[in-house]
């Protein structure tokens, strides 16, 4: 167990992330995208996460987050298919796309809050593809719009 705490805090570490440091939202940059379905197209105001102390942060310590709202993760470089993502500190639950280079949406998932205040002890959602960007919105956001795998987002 040891060295499994030994390795997390090690990956913060490298990803320039503490434990106690605290990211304001208002930092963040905010543009707008829209995701085309093929017979409809849906827009979300965004905030952009493109440094690795945003994304590490990415929507913690959030209440609630506006029904036309979402949070966009930009990776410099193509992500490994065990590349995921966890929600220690989130309080709302969320769904996750992760988007190819090329803005097709190549996978969806549900992450739920995690209750544990110890952040090893949450799950982590792995994308089970390779994606250069993540946009976390609300739970159940995807599935009432018919936001499929496939579809196509047109980032900021």
């Amino acid at each position: 167990m040891e060295n499994f705490k030994t390795l997390a805090r090690r990956v913060l570490l490298l990803s320039g992330w503490t434990l106690g440091a605290v990211m304001p939202a208002e930092a963040m940059e905010e543009g707008a995208l829209t995701i085309d379905t093929g017979e409809r197209s849906y827009r979300l105001n965004v905030e952009v996460a493109r440094t690795a102390k945003e994304r590490a942060f990415g929507l913690m310590e959030r209440d609630r987050l506006a029904s036309d709202a979402g949070m966009l993760f930009v990776y410099q470089q193509q992500q490994s298919p065990s590349s995921g993502f966890w929600m220690h500190r989130t309080r709302i639950p969320l769904d996750i796309a992760f988007i190819g280079a090329d803005g097709e949406i190549r996978a969806i998932d549900s992450m739920a809050p995690c209750g544990n205040d110890v952040n090893a002890r949450c799950p982590t959602y792995q994308a089970g593809v390779p994606f250069r960007y993540a946009l976390e919105v609300n739970a159940g956001f995807f599935e009432a719009n018919g936001i499929q795998v496939g579809d196509r987002v047109d980032l900021p």
